[in-house]
């Protein structure tokens, strides 16, 4: 601002100005030249915007120009001769200005400051100022001159960046961003710290073109050159949209970097670009370990000799069903409804209403299963099928999905032996000799989690193994018995038993009772009680016993039904396995129609029958 300083000595009166004596009286013609000089520097001092004025060393303005009189708003005579306190200034400002009016005249210096101030007009703004002194001819300060600015302005576009730039942190910040610049002419290099951090840089290294490029993943380096030529290229946008792997120098960490910027382009040649980048690594690897899942999900469904699908039951529609569809069902699956309510149509009449109560209990979040017939719309057939349905939940737990595996009974041979057995390794050695023999094998490593899944369970045969379990063997023999679940069972024992342990597994409930060798094989005696075993167990149908009929029921099911023999009503058993009463009533309906039960009398005789009994006869036993 000094550029705006007169020389003091040479200040003359004028509109709204005081005369500054500083100087020696001319003679002669000197008048003329002076005054001349006086109107060229009033007329100077009066034409700029700037405000232009002077103290004497009692703090009195002796001069202001026009536009510091209409800052005022008052008149030469209104205002000079006037100090900071007759003008109305704050105490506070009066004392800091009048410190420094008092050290300019006594040190000689400039000051450049700014205020923040109030004018007698209401004008509130920012002040910028820059004070100096007018020496006498002895060198003595005799004035202070000093100029101002309205400094407002710029205070604004500095509040509006400071602002801006704070928005620009955050946002960076919470969505993880990397800002940077590049000049296509200087080929200057701008990054900040989490640029650098994807880099794998420390904040304080250099960054250029050769640490840029040497980042890059050699694979995708073509890419990005290509990518750079396209933005800079003033024939295009200037946009810059890529993703690329970055290799971090110091760290050695691969990450996948999602970029985006554009050029500012300046008489057709690029000047400026600038560009942010995030970190995508994370998303990249979800995106391929859902791919990869999702492969090894297809490529096991596709292989399933079970049709196995994925429903919305919002929308109440298919969503994906594997290729069995069409041998199941003997339509193609492009042929196949989408409606789930259309798929339902080719469900046996007889068996619809089951289907449709175990389809509300998986809506409401049931695991259900059930058999039920269809009858193919390819061929008139009847198929018996087996459903296990169950709720897909999201991140949230909430039921987005629902799912199901559908096996296909009918013309089924029964040829399923299930080995409870607690040794690993002579347990594979049974699974490889029952396989041997065309049977499926599938291995329990205890009782108990035997016992878990049992009712579920395709009809077959059970091989106990009592050789490293004995009690266990013969209670979980017992209580397949106890339970009414048609599986036979064959004990298994070792050589040199005692007479009374066959007499043991017997009297548990075995249907067999067989001395394992090193050297058994598939046609040997434990081959002959296999076929045996199985030869005895059919498919459960309407006319089985009731025992048989209750052992399929799931576990849900069986809860809701010993409620019902305790006399429970909807109410009462759901808050006592706190369901709603309305999934109650679902399970009720399923029960009975699995039970061919047309009343709740009927019903309870089934259950009665099967061997069940209310809990407060149990509790008399």
């Amino acid at each position: 601002m000094s550029d705006y300083l007169p020389n003091p000595s040479q200040v003359a009166p004028g509109a709204g100005a005081t005369k500054l004596e500083t100087a020696p009286k001319p003679t002669g013609s000197a008048p003329d030249a002076l005054a001349g000089k006086v109107r060229f520097f009033e007329t100077t001092l009066s034409s700029i915007p700037d405000f232009v004025y002077a103290f004497d060393p009692q703090k009195r303005f002796v001069y202001a120009n026009p536009a510091m009189l209409g800052l005022f708003g008052l008149s030469a005579d209104e205002m000079l001769g006037k100090t900071f306190p007759d003008l109305g200034y704050p105490a506070e400002l009066t004392e800091r200005l009048n410190g420094y009016i008092d050290r300019i005249l006594r040190n000689g210096v400039t000051v450049e400051e700014e205020v923040f101030y109030r004018t007698p007009t209401g004008y509130t703004a920012y002040f910028d100022f820059l004070w100096g002194p007018v020496r006498g001819p002895d060198g003595s300060v005799e004035l202070v001159v000093g100029v101002s600015r309205d400094s407002s302005d710029r205070h604004a576009v500095e509040e509006a960046l400071r602002t801006s730039e704070a928005r620009l942190r955050a946002a960076t910040e919470l969505a993880g961003l990397g800002v940077y610049s590049w000049n296509p002419v200087t080929h200057a290099f701008d990054w900040d710290e989490r640029m650098r951090a994807l880099w794998g840089l420390p904040q304080e290294a250099d960054v250029n073109n050769e640490v840029f490029e040497a980042g890059l993943h050699p694979d995708d380096l073509p890419r990005v050159h290509r990518a750079i030529a396209a933005c800079v290229d003033p024939a295009g946008d200037g946009s810059y949209n890529l993703e690329y792997r970055v290799v971090g120098r110091d760290d050695g960490i691969t990450r996948y970097i999602a970029t985006s910027g554009r050029t500012t382009f300046s008489e057709g040649r690029a000047v400026v670009f600038i560009g942010a980048a995030i970190d995508v690594t994370a998303s990249r690897r979800n995106e391929a370990a859902i791919r990869a899942s999702e492969a090894q999900f297809r490529s096991f469904a596709e292989n399933s000799s079970n049709l196995i699908w994925i429903g919305d039951p919002a929308e109440r529609r298919v969503l994906y069903r594997s290729p069995a569809y069409e041998r199941i069902f003997g339509v193609a699956g492009s042929e196949a409804p989408l409606d789930l309510d259309e798929w339902m149509d080719v469900i046996h009449p007889d068996d619809r209403q089951q289907v449709e109560h175990s389809f509300e209990s998986l809506i409401a979040g049931e695991v259900v299963q059930f058999e039920y017939r269809i009858v193919r719309p390819s061929d008139g057939a009847i198929h018996l099928l087996r459903e296990t349905s169950f709720p897909i939940l999201d991140e949230h737990g909430a039921p987005t999905r629902i799912g199901g595996i559908t096996e296909d009974l009918t013309g089924e041979k029964v040829r399923h032996v299930y080995i409870v057995c607690k040794g690993a390794a002579e347990a594979r050695r049974l699974a490889g000799v029952v396989r041997a023999d065309g049977y499926q094998a599938r291995i329990f490593q205890s009782g108990s989690a035997f016992l878990q899944i049992a009712p579920a369970l395709s009809p077959g045969c059970v091989l106990v193994d009592l050789r490293k379990g004995r009690n266990e063997g013969l209670s979980l023999q017992r209580e397949l018995k106890a339970r009414s679940i048609s599986l036979p069972t064959v004990a298994l024992d070792a050589p040199g038993a005692e007479v009374g342990a066959a007499v043991a597994a017997m009297k548990a409930g075995a249907s067999d009772y067989v001395i394992l060798t090193e050297d058994d094989s598939p046609g040997g005696s434990l081959a002959m009680a296999i076929a045996d075993c199985l030869g005895t167990v059919g498919h459960i149908t309407h006319d089985d016993d009731g025992g048989a009929r209750v052992s399929a029921l799931t576990s849900r099911e069986r809860e809701v039904l010993a409620g019902l023999l305790d006399g429970g009503t909807n109410k009462s058993i759901a808050n006592k396995l706190g369901i709603s009463p309305r999934t109650v009533e679902l399970h009720r309906a399923s029960v009975m129609n699995r039970l061919n039960a047309g009343s709740l009398t009927e019903l309870l005789q089934i259950a009665l029958s099967a061997g069940l009994a209310p809990s407060g006869s149990r509790g008399r036993n």
